[in-house]
């Protein structure tokens, strides 16, 4: 069975090294992928790639890095988490959720709520 904290590494490597390729494999045919700054709501695989891999070439494009950081929320939904910033380490922007159905990820949400300042901080990068 496949650990959270496993999925969000993968989720922290990809955004790391803006290479879709380290979560493609782990993500279910019904995966869904929300965030609470877009309406609309991701309803599978296929269209998670469409959306991240052109996503991800234009951060690579644009020179404003990102970091992706593995946390830990204490409350509201208390678990590991990835801290995502932008464009400087300490420019928090995003916590990153995600949960398993058996070997696969069903889902990732990138939330604002709870806020990425609430979250322990590790210092660990994945790649």
């Amino acid at each position: 069975m496949l650990e959270v904290e496993t999925a969000l590494k993968a989720y922290a490597a990809m955004m790391n090294t803006l290479d879709s390729s380290k979560l493609e494999s782990l993500l279910a045919e019904n995966f869904h992928y929300a965030s609470q700054m877009v309406f609309s709501e991701i309803e599978s695989k296929q269209e998670y790639m469409a959306y991240i891999k052109p996503k991800l070439e234009a951060v690579g494009r644009s020179g404003s890095r990102v970091w992706a950081e593995m946390g830990r929320l204490k409350t509201s939904f208390p678990g590991p988490c990835v801290v995502l910033a932008q464009g400087d380490k300490e420019n928090l922007v995003a916590v990153i959720l995600a949960e398993i159905e058996g070997d696969s990820i069903s889902r990732i949400d990138m939330c604002i709520v709870p806020t990425p300042q609430s979250a322990v901080r590790s210092g660990e990068y994945p790649v």
